[in-house]
């Protein structure tokens, strides 16, 4: 079943509660909803009704970007090649981690608040379990590699690369991607 489109006023509301969320998150400011409607100019009930939680906003904001991987996930699931169709996603995944301050806060959540977003996760870790079981049947990668060693690892590429708080998103990006390097230089078996 389908929700209703918006009212032409709805979705405008709903579109500047979103703008105004991504520019908190941008700015590392709390996602208070009280504080979203009045820089919205909006009644704080209005922003409610859009999102119950200040999680269903965060997830909102995010959910372009894990859409955006998920995407990346499945062009790398049609690939020839398992060690470069791995390689292509964890580097997609640490590039969306350490640019988009959203993303990390809601894979750490223990819950979601919107059903898509656990759907979406959902589909992310199965898409990751299949690129890495295809790179351990090809060889690619050390065998004793699992799901469960990457995730702190990729966590651990963007701690290092965030903590170089005198680079800007995109050189902290470019040194998560050099760190990911190193590390399936490791892992990698030719």
């Amino acid at each position: 079943m389908s929700t209703p489109p918006l009212r032409k006023d709805a979705a405008q509301n709903r579109h500047r509660i979103i703008g105004i969320a991504r520019r908190y998150i941008d700015e590392g400011r709390p996602l208070q909803l009280n504080d979203v409607a009045r820089a919205a100019s909006i009644g704080v009930a209005t922003v409610y009704r859009h999102f119950p939680t200040p999680e269903a906003l965060l997830e909102t904001v995010a959910l372009p970007a894990i859409e955006t991987l998920l995407r990346r996930a499945e062009h790398a699931l049609a690939g020839d090649d398992p060690w470069t169709a791995l390689r292509e996603f964890l580097a997609a995944v640490t590039e969306v981690m350490l640019t988009d301050p959203a993303v990390p806060p809601v894979f750490a959540a223990a819950t979601d608040a919107l059903e898509h977003t656990g759907d979406l996760k959902q589909k992310l870790a199965t898409a990751f379990a299949e690129l890495l079981a295809r790179a351990h049947a090809a060889g690619v990668i050390d065998s004793g590699v699992t799901e469960s060693d990457m995730t702190p690892l990729l966590c651990g590429i963007a701690y290092a690369a965030n903590i170089q708080s005198a680079l800007d998103t995109s050189e902290r990006a470019t040194l998560g991607l050099r760190y990911l390097d190193l590390l399936l230089t490791g892992l990698h078996r030719p």
